[in-house]
């Protein structure tokens, strides 16, 4: 049997900085909706007091899945990544649903804002959560994309209350941050939909969509000595890392050092395929397989 191990972690610099900047920005907020007198700002802010928290479990648990192995988890810890992932994604579906129908009840009965106060605080909010947005965006797992997409739901939130407070300055307009806020609510909900899909396929172990797995079994069998495969189960531990066994039925008994030579083609092939830990068994014609397969 071969075993070949690659380990890579989710960064979790990215999501601290989005945890710092969102508390720096919640009490910006708290203290300039009681400024404004702005009942919107004060309920902003605390939507973003809720958002620190969660920001905070998702940084606990990216930390927590960069810890190798133990006699608990023979896999690492990478999968608790997954559960910050969807922690957020909880929390942005229920945030969002609270949004509409806030946003439903002030389409039938309009509040005029503070214009001023909304124009100044949306210049700060773009800002303080675009950073946020940029930084993880670069980052690769899950997790990060579940706080990427949090703190973009900020920068269009911030948008749209930058385009009401320069209307409003101008024109008796009020139903414009209501509508402005269930389009992006609808936008936001359907990225939560692809995340949580995404989500659910890692943790049911389904193949990596951007693997074609029959087109890797084609080149593995063009291989030398190879006459079939079988047994062969391959998924994703957390999204990033690829896992893949396999049993090769040879066609004959063949010299140690032939086997070695075939066990790092099998993985060269699967590295070009983005799988990089691998378990092979060799086995021969009319051999019995012990695993039920």
């Amino acid at each position: 049997m071969a075993h070949d191990h690659h380990h890579h972690h989710g960064s979790t610099g990215n999501i601290r900085l989005a945890f710092f900047l969102n508390l720096l920005f919640a009490i910006i907020e708290l203290i300039g909706g009681l400024y404004t007198n702005s009942v919107a700002i004060l309920s902003d802010a605390l939507h973003d007091f809720g958002d620190f928290v969660s920001l905070g479990i998702a940084w606990y648990l990216q930390k927590l899945s960069g810890k190798e192995k133990d006699q608990y988890y023979s896999y690492g810890y990478k999968r608790f990544s997954l559960l910050g992932a969807l922690f957020i994604s909880v929390i942005l579906l229920i945030g969002s649903i609270f949004v509409i129908r806030e946003c439903v009840e002030r389409i039938f009965h309009p509040q005029t804002p503070n214009a001023q106060g909304m124009f100044l605080l949306s210049i700060l909010g773009i800002v303080v959560n675009g950073i946020a947005v940029l930084r993880l965006r670069k980052g690769s797992s899950i997790n990060e994309r579940a706080v990427s997409l949090h703190m973009m739901e900020d920068v269009l939130g911030w948008i749209a209350v930058l385009v009401v407070s320069i209307v409003v300055m101008f024109v008796d307009l009020p139903v414009l941050d209501p509508l402005l806020s269930i389009g992006i609510s609808i936008w936001i909900l359907s990225n939560i939909y692809k995340n949580l899909k995404e989500t659910f396929h890692v943790f049911l172990q389904h193949v990596p969509s951007h693997i074609d797995l029959k087109n890797l079994e084609e080149k593995i069998k063009q291989l030398p000595h190879i006459v079939s495969l079988h047994d062969i189960h391959l998924w994703t531990l957390d999204g990033e890392e690829n896992i893949m066994t396999i049993h090769v039925i040879l066609d004959s008994h063949i010299h140690l050092s032939v086997q070695e030579q075939l066990k790092h083609q099998i993985r060269d092939i699967c590295n070009d395929a983005e799988i990089h830990h691998v378990t092979i068994e060799f086995e021969t014609i009319g051999e019995k397989c012990e695993c039920n397969c």
